[in-house]
């Protein structure tokens, strides 16, 4: 587990009011029901010295996809609710990042493909785990401490842990697309009337844990998306000249 995640964790109990318990609780449940692979070594060789992008369903998302097409070659990291109109426009992720919240039906669609689930157990999941049965390549991770089959590479929202997951293993350059991290919830996003006070908390503590994984990461840091500290703001032009 990185330095300086606990105090995190902590911080972001405290602020939520979620329950540490409930959230091993989810982890040893996830623990028990995943298989042992070699799916980690493929995550490092897909990351590991390469320019990867990670993909958030922010309001930038739609302006995002025209270029994500041409892009092929890129590795793509997806938050989970980015992957429904990334799948719709015929981009396959190579790694999706999920709690497991997103549209089912596209979950199933690719959960038999070479894509990587990283599936986070967390206290309000418990019951939709028994969908990593049938995922052909699958991780867990935990907010709490690791164990096991269970994996912690920091990170908090589905996006941002796409972002520490591309840092841990190494990533050469990490570029993010629509990860906005504003006062606006993207329409991809699946977010509930009733639930925008805490989603936009979420956001918050997603870009202070980005800003602060700025500050210790070896990866280069670039966004096409809303300015963020630490992260070189750059156009869907300049990819181009990134990525080579």
């Amino acid at each position: 587990m990185m330095v300086g995640w606990r105090e995190r964790y902590s911080s972001i109990l405290k602020k939520l009011n979620y329950s540490q318990q409930k959230d091993k609780e989810s982890a040893l449940i996830l623990d028990s029901i995943l298989k042992k692979t070699d799916t980690i070594e493929k995550l490092k060789k897909k990351i590991h010295g390469k320019t990867v992008f990670v993909i958030g369903s922010g309001p930038s998302l739609a302006n995002a996809i025209p270029k994500l097409k041409k892009l092929k070659k890129s590795i793509k990291i997806a938050a989970d609710s980015s992957l429904k109109p990334l799948i719709d426009n015929g981009i396959f992720p190579d790694i999706i990042v999920t709690d497991l919240d997103g549209d089912e039906d596209t979950i199933k669609k690719i959960s038999k493909t070479k894509s990587i689930f990283v599936v986070h157990a967390h206290g309000d999941n418990i019951e939709k785990l028994q969908m990593v049965k049938k995922i052909k390549n699958c991780i867990g991770t935990t907010q709490t401490n690791p164990f096991n089959k269970i994996q912690n590479f920091g990170g908090f929202t589905d996006g941002d842990r796409g972002v520490f997951l591309a840092s841990h293993f190494d990533a050469k350059k990490i570029i993010l697309f629509g990860m906005d991290f504003g006062n606006q919830i993207g329409k991809f996003s699946n977010t509930k009337k009733s639930d925008r006070e805490t989603k936009l908390k979420k956001l918050q503590i997603g870009r202070d844990l980005l800003i602060w994984l700025s500050t210790i990461t070896k990866s280069e840091l670039f966004t096409t998306s809303k300015p963020i500290e630490g992260f070189r703001k750059i156009s869907y032009k300049e990819v181009d000249n990134i990525i080579t």
